[in-house]
């Protein structure tokens, strides 16, 4: 050791990098650099959202996480992405950086100082902005290294640029469920015309029906007879949320849990999109409904907020899930 007053750092084999001039960035806060410390360790699928940073030990209330992000958008660091995409769907996802990304500072001013802004995915496979004339400008990503160099050709007879193949559409769930269902209409007219006397096969439940029978029955069980308006489609709706879940790649007993805490026979959209948060990240049911209280704390409940920062939108949609995208 160099200087007996040096600091002794603990290191171990799994890391996550950032670099010494973000680290030394004079206009974040600490708690703007944790947060973005901590969105650099999570896996591409991960979900960034204010509300879950907000959960747990330790952490700070959701106002608090909303304006770290809006300072990290505010330097270059992170920002929301609409994408819409060659095949015509539309996304959210979320964009963070290792270093200070300039032009994701200038969009951030350009949009009005909002997380989201609007991209367009070309032929190549990148993104572009799109701005409110209908113009695109660059977003602020750098080339991947492993990108092939255009080939040299003369000044005055530019090399003939190949014609970009066609990327066929990605077929949506419920196309496919469509086709599947008819495929199966189709099957069913067969065995039809089949000579009488085989056994026919019992039809069988879609994933999304299966968890809605279970909740159906476990619902009237402990809740009692559904008495809404909507009784006859009581039980699509349950179908038609679980498909929604399921194609978000949530799994059948995280659906049924999920159901299961919201504690009424058909939940809102909302409603059921909470539980599905409280179910991904494990927390205690509420124990009307079979689990343990949660342990009280001011912190998780009323949240501090004790450094200023960006203004935060009235009109941020925080109920949107978005992934990671590493620069």
């Amino acid at each position: 050791m160099s200087k007996r007053s040096a600091v002794r750092t603990n290191r171990r084999t799994y890391f996550v990098q950032v670099e010494s001039k973000t680290a030394r960035d004079t206009r974040l806060s600490f708690r703007a650099l944790g947060v973005l410390t901590y969105c650099l360790d999570q896996s591409d699928s991960w979900n960034v959202r204010s509300e879950q940073l907000a959960r747990g030990e330790g952490r700070e209330g959701r106002d608090a996480v909303r304006k770290a992000l809006h300072e990290l958008a505010a330097h270059g660091y992170y920002r929301l992405e609409r994408r819409r995409f060659l095949d015509g769907t539309t996304g959210m996802g979320a964009a963070v950086s290792e270093y200070c990304v300039e032009q994701w500072a200038k969009d951030y001013v350009t949009f009005g100082k909002k997380l989201d802004i609007p991209v367009v995915e070309q032929e190549d496979g990148s993104f572009r902005v799109r701005h409110a004339d209908g113009s695109l400008g660059p977003d602020g990503f750098t080339p991947s290294p492993d990108a092939p160099e255009p080939d040299d050709a003369p000044a005055d007879e530019p090399a003939p640029q190949p014609e970009p193949e066609k990327q066929p559409r990605a077929t949506p769930p419920a196309a496919a469920r469509s086709a599947a269902q008819k495929k199966d209409r189709q099957g069913a007219k067969d065995k039809q015309a089949e000579p009488e006397g085989e056994q026919k096969a019992p039809k069988k439940k879609t994933p999304a029906q299966e968890v809605a029978t279970w909740y159906y029955e476990h619902a009237t069980q402990h809740l009692g007879p559904y008495a809404g308006k909507q009784k006859s489609g009581w039980f699509f709706a349950l179908v038609k949320l679980s498909q929604q879940a399921l194609d978000a790649e949530y799994t059948q007993k995280q659906v049924a849990k999920a159901f299961q805490r919201t504690g009424v026979h058909f939940p809102t959209a909302h409603q059921f999109q909470r539980a599905l948060s409280d179910e991904r990240i494990s927390k205690p049911m509420p124990a009307q409904y079979g689990g343990r209280p949660a342990p009280y704390s001011d912190a998780t409940t009323w949240g501090t907020d004790s450094i200023g920062g960006p203004t935060i939108p009235d009109n941020l949609d925080d109920a949107a899930a978005f992934g990671i995208v590493p620069a």
